[in-house]
Parts: structure tokens; sequence; C-alpha cells
């Protein structure tokens, strides 16, 4: 192992202790705020008395370009729907991006130029382990519920009130790729994550993870994710003779790094498990497109993904608004490919999610609907179930309780507004969508996969 990738774990271990401390402390440091131009949804709805906005607050530029646009489809899907059915309390969404470029640097001053231009800010989508830590707590300062995709452990033990996560952290993440592994009875394992903040965040939980499997670790590379090669970190990995691949690395990273090796390895992909962030039209089809082509990759790449329910009412609905989407939206090579991108699912059930609770509430102030975000989500005694904004909206008017159903299932969130939810094996087929493979991982935690929650 090289001293620069001993030096740069090393200060990894020491970024995430502050971090955590940035986490508990920034709040009371948090002041003035300013932002990025509007992109904004399109409503067959014909008649508002307002509006109101959601961020996408992700990185849109960057080595994890990739996820912004997935986070951008989900707002614009569900904005859609909403915007037909009426809107909220008679109000437009509209849909806004700020670029984070993946970068804390980059996030705070974006963020802070949000708020100061930004009117009827109602609800922030997004957010990934790049710059939550940063901008989580000036969210909390505004008191605007923000549905995150950070898998941060620091979010496991600091309770923030505006703060939702749909998906489990990045540990359960990780837990789930070693079932997989464990499935194929893999035993040599070679991890390959980029050195950026959210691909980081699941290194020491698959090392920890792999251990009580009684796999090995043959190889451990840190990417570099502004490289454009990466023929030191395919050798090594090669000559380590690995059963399999852990990785993420998005965009042209994990395309090059998975050619590199290809290419080392007498022109055979070794079998690679990424993670749930992997399953990307961007990532499929730089990779089908290399020399490693199609039919390669699809047998020889499995992603853990939390289960979409992809027979449950939600679905139908959700799958016409996301493939409508196709031309408003850049940086998406095929819509398709963004049905079960765990990005997409969950953000359009969060805004449902808020948006039913606004109605439920009387309110967009996150001060005010906030609480009811829960008693949705988790349904109350005597609730009738819906699965999407247009049933729920005329329940609520007609005074009954629900419980959402949606593209991801039913969510029960923890103490810290965490929910955890059954993972799957996805594998890509041909057209670059997925499918579940070898039935549930069950309901994965930090530190185990079992059947029930």
């Amino acid at each position: 192992m090289r001293f620069s990738e001993i030096a740069r774990r090393g200060g990894l271990v020491e970024r995430s202790k502050r971090r955590f401390v940035l986490v508990a402390s920034v709040l009371a440091l948090v002041t003035s705020m300013v932002t990025l131009p509007v992109l904004e949804g399109t409503s067959s709805a014909t008649s508002f008395k307002g509006s109101i906005t959601i961020a996408a607050v992700a990185p849109f530029t960057g080595a994890d370009a990739a996820l912004g646009p997935k986070y951008e489809t989900a707002c614009y899907a569900a904005a859609q729907e909403i915007n037909a059915s009426g809107g909220v309390l008679g109000n437009q969404i509209k849909c806004k991006t700020v670029d984070t470029r993946g970068d804390p640097a980059d996030a705070v001053p974006a963020v802070r130029q949000m708020y100061a231009t930004t009117s009827n800010l109602a609800l922030v989508i997004g957010c990934t382990s790049d710059e939550a830590a940063t901008v989580v707590p000036i969210f909390q300062a505004h008191k605007t519920v923000a549905f995150c995709m950070t898998g941060q452990s620091e979010f496991d033990a600091v309770h923030f009130p505006y703060f939702f996560r749909l998906v489990p952290p990045d540990a359960a993440d990780s837990v789930a790729m070693v079932q997989i592994a464990k499935r194929h009875s893999f035993k040599n394992i070679a991890l390959a994550f980029g050195n950026d903040a959210g691909s980081q965040t699941f290194v020491a939980p698959a090392l920890a993870a792999i251990k009580r499997a009684g796999m090995t670790v043959v190889s451990n590379q840190t990417l570099d994710m502004s490289a454009s090669t990466f023929q030191s970190e395919a050798q090594a990995i090669v000559q380590s003779h690995p059963d399999a691949i852990l990785m993420e690395a998005l965009g042209a990273a994990g395309v090059a790094l998975l050619a590199e090796i290809y290419q080392l390895n007498g022109n055979k992909m070794i079998p690679t498990i990424g993670t749930s962030a992997m399953i990307d039209p961007v990532f499929f089809s730089g990779v089908t497109s290399s020399a490693i082509g199609t039919q390669t990759f699809i047998s020889n790449f499995d992603a853990d993904n939390q289960t979409v329910k992809s027979s449950g009412p939600a679905y139908p609905l959700y799958h016409k608004l996301v493939l409508e989407q196709a031309g408003k939206v850049p940086g998406v090579p095929s819509f398709p490919g963004l049905l079960t991108a765990n990005g997409t699912v969950h953000l359009y059930d969060g805004i449902n999610l808020a948006a039913l609770a606004m109605v439920m509430s009387g309110s967009t102030q996150g001060s005010k609907y906030k609480a009811d975000i829960l008693k949705i989500a988790e349904g109350q005694s005597g609730a009738v179930n819906v699965s999407n904004f247009a049933m729920g909206a005329k329940d609520l008017k007609a005074g009954k309780k629900i419980h959402y159903i949606g593209v991801g299932g039913t969510y029960q969130f923890d103490s810290f507004q965490t929910a955890f939810g059954p993972f799957e094996d996805d594998q890509f087929l041909a057209n670059g969508t997925t499918v579940a493979v070898g039935g549930t991982l069950g309901y994965c935690s930090l530190t185990v996969c079992k059947s029930t929650p």
C-alpha cells in the first residue's frame, strides 16, 4: 500500500470526526442565506392562487454529477401529478436545482444563495453525503423540511427535527453488498471506492461486514474521482485475484476503472457488486459502450437496492410520470433506467408525503406540516391506504386519516427519522432497466441482514 493511500484514509477518519462535530454545532453559527436559477415544472392545472418551490440540492456538476438528475426527475414527476390534481392548497409546485458540485465548500454558498433569492421554499430534496454535514444545519436554522439521500453515520446519532431519510445509512448498504457476495460464495474481495465523501462512507462498514462474513479483503483502492485513468489501481486489483469487486465510483470514473480491469484481466470482467447509487443510466451507458459490452457487463454486475414495489398500486403512475420527463431533465441517457434508481423512487415518495402533510396541516410551512409526515408515512389507527397525491388529498378533504404506500412501499422511521426498508439484489437488463433476483436480501441494519425489521 502506498504511503499516500494510507495518509488519505487516515485523513478521511479525521475529516469524518470533524464532520460529526460540525453537524452537532454549526447550527448555532448559521446566518444569512443566497440561490440559483429556477427550473420551473410544467402543470396541467388551470387555476392556482400561488406557487411553492421544491429545491433539489445535490451535485449537478463534478464527480457525482449523475446524482442530481435523478433527484430533479423525481421533482418534475411528482410536481406534474400534484399540479394536475389542483396543487398543494391551491399552490403550484415549481422545481429548482441547486448545484453543490459534490463539495461542502461549494454547497454552503449555493444554499445561502438559494435562501436569499427563493420565495415560498417549501421543501428540499437530495442533499447527498458529499455535502449533507454542512447544509443540513442550514436547513434546520430555516425550519425547512429536507428529504436527504445521505448515508453518513453522523445522522444515525444526531436528531434534526426537519431532516428525513427514506433510505438506510451507507453502513446498511455495505452490509447488503456483502450479503450479495455471500450468496455468490465469494471469499476474496477487492474494494474500489471513490475518494469523494459520498463513496468513502461505505468503506469502513464494508470492511467490518466482510470480516464478520469470514471473507478476505485482497485489495483496497481509493480512486481519485478527478482522474481519467486508473491503470495502477486496476493492476493492483487484477493482481490480487479477487472473486469479486465491491465498488462505488459514479460516472466516467467507474466506467474507466472497469474497462481497464477488463483489459488487464485478459478481456474478462471480474464479478462486481455496486452500491445502489450505481443503478444509474449514465454508468450503464458508459460501461456497455466500452469494450466490455452489454452482455458481459449485465452477466457480471449486481447492485444492492432498496425494494421497489413494481407490482404495487403506486408504480404504474410513477412509471408513466418518470418516462414523461424525457427531454425536460438533461444528463439522463435513459429514463427507463431511473425507474428503480433509489434517489428517484424515494424522493418521489418523499415529495408526495410532504405535499400530503401540507394538505393535512393546512400549511406549506415546515414547522407546521413536518409532524404530519410521520403520521401519513406510518399510518394511524383507522387510516385508509393511498398510493398517490390525488387519492390522499381527496380523502384528507373528506376528513379521513391516510396511510401513504408509495413506490418504495411503506416507511417506518426510527428516532432519528431514518427509514429502514428491505433490500434486494438488482441486475441490469440489456435495455438499462433492472430486475430483482434471488428474492429479498432482508432488512439490513448497520451490522446484519434479517428477514424481519
